[in-house]
């Protein structure tokens, strides 16, 4: 198994985690066998395969994205608790 050492913590740093020292060896333990298993990954001699973005063999099933007919005005606010001219009128999220 690799030792990792320092790694662990310098990605901690940076996302300003806080860990404890077991913490610490468990995930230096846990970086480790991931990168052992690259490194099984990388002597697979992958000549010829061409490469997938996806194997499922689904497809887009989305319809085209195409404009259509549109509600009227009144029609889209006439269930609205507050409008102005029209608009939907809604409560203020940010602050000044």
């Amino acid at each position: 198994m690799r030792k990792i050492s320092d790694e662990v913590e310098h990605v901690a740093k940076l996302a300003k985690l806080s860990l404890t020292p077991q913490e610490v060896k468990k995930f230096q333990s846990q970086l480790s066998e991931v990168l052992d298993y690259i490194d099984v990954l990388k002597k697979i001699d992958t000549k010829g395969v061409e490469p997938t973005s996806q194997v499922t063999g689904l497809e887009n099933v989305f319809r085209s994205d195409e404009p259509g007919p549109s509600l009227q005005t009144e029609e889209v606010l006439k269930n609205a608790k507050e409008k102005n001219d029209n608009l939907f009128m809604v409560k203020a999220i940010l602050k000044k």
